[in-house]
């Protein structure tokens, strides 16, 4: 098949995309791999990818989200090729739909709403936009909408929000805090006689009431989560650096060794900074 000049033209922008995408699955000429895939196969990694997007925010490695991002779009494209194959929609009607929300969500600035509002304002306004469109999807229900494939610590604070629109919340944060006591204490006494299986359950619930107190705290715990991740990460690093210069590897060492090196190494940061 002679090559298309749009699809060798490097400033062919989105519709080039468009164009390698449906020669990707065309069921003769395309990519066997490509061709073989679905949405359910697809999925995990547009996870993956929204997953790379933060983490070189996280990294503030710019030179590397440009890429990152088109990873993620090329995802929304093989999910919308899939959906033109099967006639339930086009590239098109996905951002045409993602362009009419966002006319609809934000009427003072596309419409003849007042601009001068406080953000808490701004977000009250558009929690009731989405309870509407929510409305008109037949989801009355105070939890429905919430997505199942969210992360789930992610999902647990979006649950929590949606009850507490509905006066379902601790007032005050120190009760949640006592509820992370209470569960942590029962937890820790009732592991000998518990299955795993209520171990599991009671841990989950501890995890819960952690993700009430980020939201309480207006925290994101899954990006605390990442900061943590990565501070632990950094100092591990530089244990195993400091065992280096001793000609030694973790292995080679025991807890004691190295839970002062982790000292050094958190004393050495406070110095930098």
């Amino acid at each position: 098949m002679a090559e298309d000049p749009l699809i060798l033209n490097p400033n062919g922008g989105m519709p080039r995309l468009l164009e390698i995408m449906r020669r990707l699955r065309d069921p003769e000429t395309g990519c066997p791999w490509d061709i073989e895939q679905d949405f359910g196969t697809i999925a995990p990694y547009t996870i993956e990818e929204a997953y790379e997007v933060a983490d070189a925010i996280e990294r503030e490695a710019w030179d590397e989200l440009k890429g990152e991002l088109g990873d993620l779009l090329f995802q929304s494209v093989f999910h919308a090729q899939m959906a033109s194959e099967r006639g339930l929609f086009t590239f098109d009607e996905v951002a045409d739909t993602m362009s009419d929300k966002m006319v609809a969500r934000h009427p003072h600035v596309f419409g003849d709403e007042n601009r001068d509002k406080s953000a808490e304002q701004q977000t009250r306004d558009w929690e009731t936009v989405k309870a509407a469109e929510r409305a008109s999807k037949a989801q009355s229900g105070t939890l429905d909408g919430v997505a199942l494939g969210l992360p789930a610590l992610l999902r647990a604070v979006k649950l929590q929000k949606r009850a507490a629109r509905v006066g379902f919340d601790w007032p005050d944060i120190s009760q949640v805090v006592d509820k992370i006591v209470e569960e942590a204490g029962e937890l820790a006494e009732a592991r000998e006689k518990l299955t795993q299986t209520e171990v599991e359950e009671e841990f989950g619930d501890m995890l819960f009431v952690i993700a009430n107190l980020a939201r309480h705290l207006n925290i994101e715990p899954e990006a605390a989560l990442r900061a943590t991740n990565a501070k632990f990460t950094r100092r591990f690093e530089g244990v195993e650096a400091k065992l280096a210069e001793r000609g030694k590897r973790p292995e080679d060492s025991d807890l004691a060794e190295m839970d002062a090196l982790w000292d050094e190494v958190k004393i050495e940061e406070k110095q930098e900074t």
